[in-house]
């Protein structure tokens, strides 16, 4: 967790996603990545240089199997509030009108309730679990799939409400996250969405890691390197 923490003491430093007083909300999927965001969260708190309160929120698809009761204690367990939000997602995006490509509908979807469940809570930052491996997998597919160069960016403030997004362990790599996750045994859900792993997001991650393998270069410095441009900023 040493390596998390001093990931989002880096991002802090350089993108300044947190001002004394915030209400930070986390995307809690229950995934790894946010489960070990919310976490480490919980202790950058501690010692952070600012003061802010954190919350979490679940939006639950519907899916059957989905474990609230686990991430509800996992919550209590840190001292973080815990909001779930029950939807019909799943049945609406896989059921009704039976989506050829869901991942993208159900992005924005997801995305839209968030933000309306933040504005509710009173949450000023609403933090994503996604990390550098994240970054450069969608900077790669938006060269292949879309003819264009584009990245998320660290932090982004909506013109239509006062909420910022911000993504503390963008400087955080994929095998980091995993090992934090596992070495604290942190209560990762399964994912019980059909489309789970099937997604060209997986195919783009793959072509990544054999490009990686052959050059011998670490990604360290791929994400590096987008951090500091204007794509990201």
């Amino acid at each position: 967790m040493k390596e998390i923490l001093g990931c989002i003491k880096r991002s802090q430093q350089e993108f300044h996603m947190i001002q004394d007083g915030d209400v930070v909300a986390v995307g809690l999927s229950g995934g790894k990545d946010s489960v070990t965001l919310l976490y480490a969260l919980s202790l950058y708190r501690r010692f952070a240089p600012v003061s802010f309160d954190l919350k979490a929120i679940t939006v639950d698809m519907g899916f059957e199997g989905f474990d609230l009761k686990a991430l509800a204690a996992f919550c209590r367990d840190i001292d973080v509030e815990f909001i779930p939000e029950r939807t019909r997602l799943g049945e609406v995006i896989f059921e009704e009108r039976k989506e050829s490509n869901p991942c993208s509908l159900c992005s924005r979807m997801r995305r839209g309730i968030l933000h309306r469940v933040c504005r509710d809570a009173g949450a000023t930052k609403l933090a994503l679990g996604h990390h550098g491996d994240d970054l450069l997998e969608t900077f790669f597919m938006s060269m292949l799939y879309e003819s264009r160069v584009n990245a998320f960016k660290a932090v982004t403030a909506f013109d239509r409400t006062d909420l910022i997004q911000i993504r503390p362990m963008i400087y955080a790599e994929e095998s980091q996250v995993r090992e934090a996750a596992r070495r604290h045994s942190l209560p990762v859900v399964t994912n019980p969405c059909p489309a789970d792993k099937e997604t060209k997001r997986r195919e783009t991650r793959e072509a990544l890691e054999g490009f990686l393998r052959q050059t011998g270069q670490p990604r360290s410095h791929l994400i590096r390197a987008l951090c500091r441009s204007e794509i990201v900023l």
